[in-house]
């Protein structure tokens, strides 16, 4: 520890000096380095990647980067990301949760992502933000006491969904606590879909991008605006594959799985790529 005045100063100017070689070799490398945050480590672009959140199983050959649940092991030798629900409920934990931190409307219903059956997260003023982030966080800690790489936080575009009771603005500011936490633990953290808030990826601190049917909206582009070749797509139909691989197939990490993303031996497994 440092005894005097001198030393402090000394001490600042040292670790300025050794942040700014460390961004330099950082973005040489191919990682993202994040201000006060420890460098992290991007997903390699354009690798074999599989899409395993529905159950884990042994990575095809060819796989470089493996996307998990939270609840699952990280593949050994591979570059691990580990999902989160971290906008919405998972089905079956909302009694988990205090209730005032469930979006209700004004009737005081809980509103509802139609399509998965998950309650929305309450994230409209800072102090629910913290509170629900100290939940995700928790999922975080856990991921990186595992030995994943990075973190995919998902449903950020839940405000699309609340009934106009959430903003773009509370989504981004969320993240951004959720960003902050991950980098201190040494872990990338992925934006899951929201093209539109692509274009804030630095203001979020986000660093790579894992866009589900971009190839089939024309949206792949929009990510590599922000991100480079730093995206992973998922694709759902053959018409999405086959686009997604002619416009980005040299570029960037593609993989077409079954919407369910089951585990093979299932009769609805699907997995191809470019």
């Amino acid at each position: 520890m440092p005894v005097n005045t001198v030393s402090r100063i000394r001490l600042r100017w040292a670790a300025a000096a050794l942040a700014t070689v460390s961004a330099a070799a950082a973005l040489t490398a191919g990682a993202a380095p994040q201000a006060g945050a420890a460098t992290v480590n991007l997903p390699p672009a354009h690798a074999g990647f599989d899409y395993q959140i529905g159950g884990a199983y042994t990575p095809p050959s060819g796989v470089k980067v493996v996307s998990r649940d939270r609840t699952a092991s990280p593949a050994a030798g591979l570059y691990n990301i580990c999902y989160v629900n971290a906008f919405q409920v998972q089905p079956g934990e909302q009694s988990q949760w205090p209730s005032d931190l469930l979006l209700r409307d004004a009737n005081g219903d809980v509103v509802m992502d139609p399509d998965w059956g998950e309650a929305l997260l309450d994230i409209r003023t800072s102090a629910k933000r913290d509170r629900v982030a100290a939940q995700v966080n928790q999922w975080t800690d856990g991921c990186a006491d595992k030995g994943f790489n990075a973190i995919e936080p998902d449903n950020y575009d839940s405000y699309t969904r609340s009934k106009g009771l959430l903003t773009a603005s509370n989504a981004k500011a969320f993240i951004t606590l959720l960003s902050a936490h991950a980098h201190s633990r040494n872990l990338a953290i992925g934006q899951k879909n929201t093209s539109e808030l692509a274009g804030s990826r630095t203001q979020t601190g986000l660093d790579f991008a894992v866009a589900e049917e971009c190839g089939q909206y024309d949206e792949c582009g929009d990510y590599t605006a922000a991100f480079g070749d730093h995206v992973i797509v998922i694709e759902y139909t053959a018409g999405g594959l086959k686009k997604a691989c002619a416009g980005w197939g040299s570029k960037l990490s593609i993989v077409r799985r079954d919407v369910d993303v089951t585990t093979p031996g299932s009769s609805g497994y699907v997995r191809k790529t470019c």
